[in-house]
Protein backbone atom coordinates (compact mmCIF):
# COMPACT_ATOMS: atom_id res chain seq x y z
CA UNK A 1 0.00 0.00 0.00
CA UNK A 2 1.13 3.47 -0.83
CA UNK A 3 2.11 5.91 2.19
CA UNK A 4 3.19 9.51 1.83
CA UNK A 5 6.66 9.72 0.99
CA UNK A 6 6.33 6.75 -1.51
CA UNK A 7 3.47 8.75 -3.30
CA UNK A 8 5.75 12.13 -3.75
CA UNK A 9 8.94 9.74 -4.93
CA UNK A 10 6.39 8.32 -7.81
CA UNK A 11 5.69 11.62 -8.79
CA UNK A 12 8.51 13.09 -8.94
CA UNK A 13 10.12 10.32 -11.55
CA UNK A 14 7.62 11.28 -13.84
CA UNK A 15 9.87 12.23 -16.99
CA UNK A 16 7.83 13.88 -19.64
CA UNK A 17 5.13 16.79 -19.21
CA UNK A 18 2.28 14.98 -19.85
CA UNK A 19 2.59 11.94 -18.27
CA UNK A 20 3.80 14.17 -15.06
CA UNK A 21 0.44 16.19 -15.22
CA UNK A 22 -1.36 12.68 -14.94
CA UNK A 23 0.90 11.10 -12.10
CA UNK A 24 0.48 14.63 -10.35
CA UNK A 25 -3.37 14.30 -10.50
CA UNK A 26 -3.51 10.63 -9.42
CA UNK A 27 -1.12 11.69 -6.46
CA UNK A 28 -3.48 14.42 -5.40
CA UNK A 29 -6.54 12.19 -5.62
CA UNK A 30 -4.59 9.36 -3.55
CA UNK A 31 -3.04 11.69 -1.16
CA UNK A 32 -6.19 13.48 -0.93
CA UNK A 33 -7.85 10.34 0.41
CA UNK A 34 -6.25 11.10 3.82
CA UNK A 35 -5.33 7.98 6.05
CA UNK A 36 -8.58 7.05 7.00
CA UNK A 37 -9.26 6.49 3.06
CA UNK A 38 -5.44 4.52 2.87
CA UNK A 39 -6.61 2.29 5.77
CA UNK A 40 -9.79 1.29 4.04
CA UNK A 41 -8.05 0.72 0.84
CA UNK A 42 -5.91 -1.38 2.50
CA UNK A 43 -8.60 -3.39 4.25
CA UNK A 44 -10.58 -3.75 1.64
CA UNK A 45 -7.50 -5.17 -0.38
CA UNK A 46 -6.80 -7.62 2.10
CA UNK A 47 -10.24 -8.93 3.40
CA UNK A 48 -11.60 -9.54 -0.22
CA UNK A 49 -14.72 -8.12 1.04
CA UNK A 50 -16.77 -4.52 0.54
CA UNK A 51 -15.42 -2.97 -1.91
CA UNK A 52 -15.95 -5.21 -4.39
CA UNK A 53 -19.81 -6.04 -3.65
CA UNK A 54 -21.72 -4.50 -6.33
CA UNK A 55 -24.54 -2.54 -5.19
CA UNK A 56 -27.39 -4.29 -7.23
CA UNK A 57 -26.24 -7.98 -6.62
CA UNK A 58 -27.57 -9.67 -7.54
CA UNK A 59 -28.09 -9.80 -11.39
CA UNK A 60 -27.71 -13.26 -12.39
CA UNK A 61 -28.63 -17.05 -11.25
CA UNK A 62 -27.60 -18.28 -8.37
CA UNK A 63 -26.47 -22.24 -7.79
CA UNK A 64 -27.48 -24.09 -4.24
CA UNK A 65 -24.37 -26.85 -4.12
CA UNK A 66 -26.11 -29.81 -2.38
CA UNK A 67 -23.22 -32.07 -1.14
CA UNK A 68 -25.42 -35.63 -1.25
CA UNK A 69 -27.34 -37.07 -4.39
CA UNK A 70 -31.08 -35.69 -5.08
CA UNK A 71 -34.17 -37.04 -3.02
CA UNK A 72 -32.08 -36.67 0.34
CA UNK A 73 -33.43 -34.22 3.16
CA UNK A 74 -30.78 -31.75 2.32
CA UNK A 75 -31.88 -31.62 -1.23
CA UNK A 76 -35.79 -31.09 -0.29
CA UNK A 77 -34.72 -28.49 1.76
CA UNK A 78 -32.68 -26.80 -0.99
CA UNK A 79 -35.23 -27.11 -3.37
CA UNK A 80 -37.48 -25.28 -1.27
CA UNK A 81 -35.58 -22.93 -0.24
CA UNK A 82 -34.60 -22.53 -4.37
CA UNK A 83 -37.96 -21.95 -5.17
CA UNK A 84 -38.70 -19.12 -2.41
CA UNK A 85 -35.37 -17.67 -2.84
CA UNK A 86 -35.84 -16.67 -6.17
CA UNK A 87 -39.19 -15.21 -6.64
CA UNK A 88 -37.77 -13.15 -3.56
CA UNK A 89 -34.20 -11.93 -5.20
CA UNK A 90 -36.69 -12.15 -8.80
CA UNK A 91 -33.08 -14.09 -9.96
CA UNK A 92 -32.70 -17.51 -11.19
CA UNK A 93 -31.91 -20.04 -8.37
CA UNK A 94 -31.07 -23.64 -9.29
CA UNK A 95 -29.80 -26.68 -6.95
CA UNK A 96 -26.96 -28.25 -7.76
CA UNK A 97 -26.19 -32.13 -6.84
CA UNK A 98 -22.65 -32.66 -6.27
CA UNK A 99 -22.38 -36.31 -3.87
CA UNK A 100 -19.68 -38.08 -3.57
CA UNK A 101 -16.94 -38.78 -0.17
CA UNK A 102 -19.84 -38.17 2.11
CA UNK A 103 -20.03 -34.22 1.08
CA UNK A 104 -16.37 -33.42 0.81
CA UNK A 105 -16.60 -33.05 -2.75
CA UNK A 106 -19.06 -30.50 -2.64
CA UNK A 107 -17.33 -28.69 0.25
CA UNK A 108 -14.25 -28.37 -1.68
CA UNK A 109 -15.58 -26.96 -4.74
CA UNK A 110 -17.50 -24.18 -3.19
CA UNK A 111 -14.53 -23.27 -0.65
CA UNK A 112 -12.96 -23.17 -4.42
CA UNK A 113 -15.73 -21.14 -5.87
CA UNK A 114 -15.73 -17.17 -7.08
CA UNK A 115 -16.73 -15.35 -3.99
CA UNK A 116 -18.98 -13.24 -5.56
CA UNK A 117 -22.34 -14.53 -4.03
CA UNK A 118 -23.68 -16.66 -7.16
CA UNK A 119 -22.47 -20.17 -5.43
CA UNK A 120 -23.86 -21.48 -2.52
CA UNK A 121 -23.85 -24.19 -0.37
CA UNK A 122 -26.65 -26.03 1.61
CA UNK A 123 -24.50 -27.26 4.36
CA UNK A 124 -25.51 -30.33 6.11
CA UNK A 125 -23.84 -30.34 9.94
CA UNK A 126 -21.76 -33.56 9.24
CA UNK A 127 -19.61 -31.88 6.60
CA UNK A 128 -18.47 -29.27 8.45
CA UNK A 129 -19.07 -29.99 12.34
CA UNK A 130 -17.85 -34.21 12.15
CA UNK A 131 -15.85 -34.91 8.57
CA UNK A 132 -12.73 -32.47 8.84
CA UNK A 133 -12.42 -34.17 12.32
CA UNK A 134 -12.30 -37.74 11.32
CA UNK A 135 -10.74 -37.72 7.96
CA UNK A 136 -8.45 -35.18 5.75
CA UNK A 137 -10.44 -32.35 3.34
CA UNK A 138 -9.46 -29.97 1.32
CA UNK A 139 -11.59 -27.19 2.89
CA UNK A 140 -11.57 -25.80 6.96
CA UNK A 141 -14.98 -24.97 8.26
CA UNK A 142 -13.95 -22.40 9.95
CA UNK A 143 -11.64 -20.57 7.50
CA UNK A 144 -13.68 -21.68 4.36
CA UNK A 145 -16.94 -20.41 4.35
CA UNK A 146 -19.04 -17.65 5.35
CA UNK A 147 -22.47 -18.93 7.58
CA UNK A 148 -25.50 -17.11 6.61
CA UNK A 149 -28.36 -19.26 7.70
CA UNK A 150 -29.54 -22.43 9.03
CA UNK A 151 -32.47 -23.45 7.57
CA UNK A 152 -33.74 -25.72 10.06
CA UNK A 153 -32.91 -28.62 12.29
CA UNK A 154 -34.02 -31.86 13.32
CA UNK A 155 -32.97 -34.86 15.30
CA UNK A 156 -32.20 -38.75 14.70
CA UNK A 157 -34.59 -41.56 15.10
CA UNK A 158 -33.62 -44.82 15.85
CA UNK A 159 -35.46 -48.11 13.74
CA UNK A 160 -35.18 -51.61 14.13
CA UNK A 161 -36.23 -54.47 11.49
CA UNK A 162 -39.20 -56.49 12.21
CA UNK A 163 -36.55 -59.38 11.90
CA UNK A 164 -35.90 -58.45 16.22
CA UNK A 165 -38.45 -59.50 18.45
CA UNK A 166 -38.73 -56.38 20.20
CA UNK A 167 -41.08 -53.31 20.12
CA UNK A 168 -39.24 -50.55 22.41
CA UNK A 169 -35.45 -49.55 23.02
CA UNK A 170 -35.69 -51.43 26.10
CA UNK A 171 -36.52 -54.71 24.65
CA UNK A 172 -33.99 -54.17 21.52
CA UNK A 173 -30.99 -53.64 23.73
CA UNK A 174 -32.22 -56.88 26.22
CA UNK A 175 -32.57 -59.05 22.81
CA UNK A 176 -29.00 -57.70 21.48
CA UNK A 177 -27.14 -58.32 24.80
CA UNK A 178 -28.14 -61.79 24.90
CA UNK A 179 -27.08 -62.50 21.37
CA UNK A 180 -23.71 -60.67 21.43
CA UNK A 181 -22.17 -60.27 17.76
CA UNK A 182 -24.77 -61.50 16.41
CA UNK A 183 -26.64 -58.31 14.80
CA UNK A 184 -25.74 -55.60 12.29
CA UNK A 185 -26.77 -51.69 12.72
CA UNK A 186 -26.56 -49.61 9.40
CA UNK A 187 -25.43 -46.01 8.78
CA UNK A 188 -25.68 -43.65 5.51
CA UNK A 189 -21.90 -43.43 5.13
CA UNK A 190 -19.22 -44.02 7.51
CA UNK A 191 -18.28 -40.66 9.74
CA UNK A 192 -21.68 -39.66 9.09
CA UNK A 193 -24.33 -38.77 11.79
CA UNK A 194 -26.28 -41.99 11.00
CA UNK A 195 -22.95 -43.67 12.58
CA UNK A 196 -21.99 -41.74 14.59
CA UNK A 197 -25.31 -41.49 16.69
CA UNK A 198 -25.30 -45.56 15.72
CA UNK A 199 -22.19 -45.92 17.07
CA UNK A 200 -22.03 -44.03 20.46
CA UNK A 201 -25.70 -45.07 21.53
CA UNK A 202 -24.08 -48.91 20.59
CA UNK A 203 -21.01 -47.97 22.87
CA UNK A 204 -23.12 -46.28 25.58
CA UNK A 205 -25.59 -49.53 25.84
CA UNK A 206 -22.48 -52.03 26.06
CA UNK A 207 -23.71 -53.65 22.43
CA UNK A 208 -21.60 -55.83 20.27
CA UNK A 209 -23.07 -55.10 16.90
CA UNK A 210 -20.84 -54.89 13.17
CA UNK A 211 -21.74 -51.60 11.81
CA UNK A 212 -22.67 -51.73 7.40
CA UNK A 213 -21.80 -48.90 6.11
CA UNK A 214 -24.22 -47.56 2.80
CA UNK A 215 -23.85 -44.78 0.62
CA UNK A 216 -26.73 -43.06 1.00
CA UNK A 217 -30.31 -44.03 3.70
CA UNK A 218 -31.99 -45.20 0.81
CA UNK A 219 -29.97 -48.20 0.64
CA UNK A 220 -29.53 -48.49 4.57
CA UNK A 221 -33.88 -48.22 4.65
CA UNK A 222 -33.91 -50.94 2.02
CA UNK A 223 -31.52 -53.32 3.75
CA UNK A 224 -33.46 -52.80 7.18
CA UNK A 225 -36.49 -53.92 5.42
CA UNK A 226 -35.17 -56.49 4.11
CA UNK A 227 -33.82 -57.99 7.63
CA UNK A 228 -30.08 -57.73 6.88
CA UNK A 229 -29.43 -54.99 9.11
CA UNK A 230 -31.55 -54.74 12.27
CA UNK A 231 -30.71 -51.06 13.58
CA UNK A 232 -30.66 -48.00 11.56
CA UNK A 233 -29.98 -43.95 12.33
CA UNK A 234 -32.11 -42.02 9.89
CA UNK A 235 -34.13 -38.54 9.04
CA UNK A 236 -37.68 -39.53 9.73
CA UNK A 237 -38.76 -37.95 6.58
CA UNK A 238 -36.46 -42.02 5.20
CA UNK A 239 -38.23 -44.02 7.74
CA UNK A 240 -41.70 -42.27 8.37
CA UNK A 241 -43.55 -44.11 5.37
CA UNK A 242 -42.52 -47.59 6.51
CA UNK A 243 -43.30 -47.23 9.90
CA UNK A 244 -46.27 -46.05 9.21
CA UNK A 245 -46.79 -48.83 6.85
CA UNK A 246 -45.95 -51.16 9.99
CA UNK A 247 -42.83 -52.54 7.68
CA UNK A 248 -40.17 -51.49 10.85
CA UNK A 249 -40.42 -50.06 14.30
CA UNK A 250 -38.86 -46.48 15.11
CA UNK A 251 -38.14 -46.82 18.97
CA UNK A 252 -36.15 -43.84 19.73
CA UNK A 253 -35.97 -39.80 19.29
CA UNK A 254 -32.48 -38.12 19.58
CA UNK A 255 -33.55 -35.17 20.66
CA UNK A 256 -34.28 -33.63 24.47
CA UNK A 257 -38.00 -33.65 23.93
CA UNK A 258 -40.64 -35.76 21.54
CA UNK A 259 -40.90 -35.23 17.69
CA UNK A 260 -43.97 -33.05 17.17
CA UNK A 261 -44.29 -35.60 14.10
CA UNK A 262 -44.02 -39.14 16.24
CA UNK A 263 -45.49 -37.78 19.86
CA UNK A 264 -45.83 -41.25 20.62
CA UNK A 265 -41.84 -42.41 20.02
CA UNK A 266 -40.26 -41.90 23.97
CA UNK A 267 -36.54 -39.60 23.39
CA UNK A 268 -33.52 -41.75 24.46
CA UNK A 269 -33.77 -40.21 27.88
CA UNK A 270 -36.82 -41.43 28.26
CA UNK A 271 -35.94 -44.65 27.70
CA UNK A 272 -33.48 -44.94 30.15
CA UNK A 273 -30.39 -43.20 27.88
CA UNK A 274 -30.22 -39.86 29.95
CA UNK A 275 -27.61 -37.14 28.09
CA UNK A 276 -27.74 -39.00 25.00
CA UNK A 277 -28.81 -36.28 22.13
CA UNK A 278 -27.79 -35.81 18.54
CA UNK A 279 -28.90 -33.70 16.08
CA UNK A 280 -28.37 -32.03 12.70
CA UNK A 281 -28.94 -29.28 10.79
CA UNK A 282 -29.46 -27.63 7.18
CA UNK A 283 -27.95 -24.28 6.58
CA UNK A 284 -26.63 -21.83 3.90
CA UNK A 285 -23.30 -20.88 3.90
CA UNK A 286 -20.93 -18.75 0.72
CA UNK A 287 -17.16 -19.09 0.32
CA UNK A 288 -15.03 -17.01 2.79
CA UNK A 289 -14.09 -14.14 0.91
CA UNK A 290 -17.81 -13.52 -0.02
CA UNK A 291 -18.43 -9.62 0.29
CA UNK A 292 -20.21 -8.82 3.82
CA UNK A 293 -22.74 -6.46 1.87
CA UNK A 294 -23.53 -9.42 0.23
CA UNK A 295 -24.29 -11.91 3.42
CA UNK A 296 -26.47 -8.99 4.94
CA UNK A 297 -28.73 -8.61 2.40
CA UNK A 298 -29.22 -12.29 2.09
CA UNK A 299 -29.54 -13.36 5.73
CA UNK A 300 -32.32 -11.42 6.66
CA UNK A 301 -34.23 -12.29 2.94
CA UNK A 302 -33.21 -16.47 3.74
CA UNK A 303 -34.63 -15.49 7.53
CA UNK A 304 -38.05 -14.15 6.56
CA UNK A 305 -38.39 -16.78 4.01
CA UNK A 306 -38.32 -19.72 7.17
CA UNK A 307 -40.82 -17.47 8.70
CA UNK A 308 -43.45 -17.92 6.22
CA UNK A 309 -45.99 -20.64 7.14
CA UNK A 310 -45.78 -22.33 4.06
CA UNK A 311 -42.22 -22.95 4.15
CA UNK A 312 -42.85 -23.97 7.67
CA UNK A 313 -45.49 -26.36 6.91
CA UNK A 314 -42.81 -28.30 4.28
CA UNK A 315 -39.90 -28.11 7.13
CA UNK A 316 -42.43 -29.93 9.33
CA UNK A 317 -43.73 -32.38 6.29
CA UNK A 318 -39.86 -33.08 6.65
CA UNK A 319 -39.33 -34.10 10.39
CA UNK A 320 -37.43 -30.00 9.98
CA UNK A 321 -37.87 -27.82 12.68
CA UNK A 322 -37.49 -24.71 10.59
CA UNK A 323 -34.63 -21.79 12.77
CA UNK A 324 -33.76 -19.21 9.97
CA UNK A 325 -31.03 -17.64 12.65
CA UNK A 326 -28.49 -14.91 12.14
CA UNK A 327 -25.09 -15.33 11.05
CA UNK A 328 -24.08 -14.91 13.92
CA UNK A 329 -25.73 -17.57 15.83
CA UNK A 330 -24.72 -19.75 13.22
CA UNK A 331 -21.18 -19.31 13.66
CA UNK A 332 -21.85 -20.09 17.29
CA UNK A 333 -23.99 -23.16 16.28
CA UNK A 334 -21.26 -24.64 13.73
CA UNK A 335 -18.23 -23.62 16.08
CA UNK A 336 -19.76 -25.29 18.83
CA UNK A 337 -20.68 -28.57 17.39
CA UNK A 338 -17.04 -28.73 15.56
CA UNK A 339 -15.84 -29.00 19.07
CA UNK A 340 -18.41 -31.60 20.30
CA UNK A 341 -18.28 -33.74 17.43
CA UNK A 342 -14.64 -33.90 17.40
CA UNK A 343 -14.37 -35.26 21.31
CA UNK A 344 -17.68 -37.86 20.49
CA UNK A 345 -15.89 -39.03 16.86
CA UNK A 346 -12.37 -39.33 19.60
CA UNK A 347 -13.70 -40.38 22.35
CA UNK A 348 -15.69 -43.46 20.06
CA UNK A 349 -12.04 -43.80 18.45
CA UNK A 350 -14.28 -43.37 14.93
CA UNK A 351 -12.16 -43.01 11.80
CA UNK A 352 -13.67 -42.84 7.97
CA UNK A 353 -14.08 -46.98 6.71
Amino acid sequence: MLNFLSVLSICSRANTRSRRQLVLSSCALLLGMGSTGMIFAQSAASSGVGAQAPANWPQKQIKIIVPFAAGGNTDGISRLVAERLSHAIDQPVIVENKAGANGAIAAEFVAKAPADGYTLMMAAMPVLAILPSITKTGYDPRKDFVPISIIGSNPFVMAISKSVPASNLKEFVSFIKNNPGKYNYASGGSGSVSHLSAALFVKRAGLDMTHVSYKGGGPAVADLLGGQVQMYFGNFSELAAQASGGHITIVGVSSDQRAKQLPSVPTFSESGFPGFRTETWNGLVAPASTPASIINKLAPIIKEIVAQPDTQARLNQMGVDPMGNTPSQFSEVLFSDIVTWAEAAKASNLKIE
